[in-house]
Formats: C-alpha cells, sequence, structure tokens
C-alpha cells in the first residue's frame, strides 16, 4: 500500500518537528522496525544505522541537543518518497551554519529509510554534528 502525498508530509512535518522542539520523544511513534537511515558524517559515505534503535538512538540525541538548532526551508512529499532541506546552525552564539537535506521514505505512517546529505567542506559543520549525537 503507498502512502498518499497528504499523509507522508504529515509523518514528516512530525518528523521535523522533534529536531525544532529538541524533543526527540515526538519520534517515537514514527520510525519503523526495519528503518535504515545514512547519517551525513563522516564524509563521503556517513555512518548506516540499521533497525528502529540504532536510528531514534541517533535522532533522539540530535533532536535533544541545544548546542546546534534545526531550521526547515522546505517539506516535500510524493507517494512514499519525500524530502526536508534544513539549515544546521551551530558554534559560538549559533554563527556558523550548514544546509542540508533528508531523503527520506515512510511506508504504513512510519520513516523506513532517510539519507542525510549536506552542503559542507568545512570540518566544523561535521564535528558540529558528531558531538550532537554522542
Amino acid at each position: 500500500m503507498k502512502a498518499q502525498p497528504s499523509h507522508t508530509l504529515q509523518i514528516l512535518q512530525r518528523f521535523n518537528q522533534a529536531f525544532i522542539e529538541h524533543n526527540g520523544t515526538l519520534l517515537d511513534d514514527l520510525i519503523a522496525e526495519d528503518c535504515v537511515m545514512e547519517s551525513v558524517e563522516p564524509a563521503p559515505d556517513g555512518t548506516r544505522y540499521v533497525g528502529r534503535s540504532a536510528c531514534l538512538d541517533f535522532w533522539q540525541k540530535l533532536a535533544a541537543n541545544r548546542d546546534g538548532a534545526f531550521t526547515a526551508e522546505d517539506i516535500v512529499a510524493f507517494d512514499e518518497h519525500g524530502f526536508i532541506r534544513w539549515r544546521y546552525r551551530f558554534g559560538p552564539g549559533m554563527s556558523q551554519s550548514v544546509r542540508g537535506v533528508n531523503v527520506m521514505r515512510v511506508r504504513d505512517g512510519r520513516v523506513v529509510e532517510a539519507c542525510g546529505y549536506v552542503k559542507s567542506g568545512d570540518a566544523p559543520a561535521a564535528t558540529a554534528v558528531r558531538s550532537a549525537t554522542k
């Protein structure tokens, strides 16, 4: 059964809200048991996380971290696929930032796949993400 765009969009908006609010508990019912995620670092391939527990742990740590802040630039969905384009601010006074995108797939109301990509040749961006998820 394919997800309808409006349903996929709602799931992605709820997913993104966890990072805006720094509230990882909002992710609890959004991650599928067979979820697979690739983080933005280390370049060029990121780190692969397999299974609900591993993906949820990573995302909850990132969402809870207050040393950085996400802003959604756009959220788009079509069928069971969608993307979240974002900006992540970090560093002293949130003076540094990086832009990126998560390409995602939703099945039966849960995230089953997510690949993160970032626009950066800047090592501090990777360090900020790595620090936020430890």
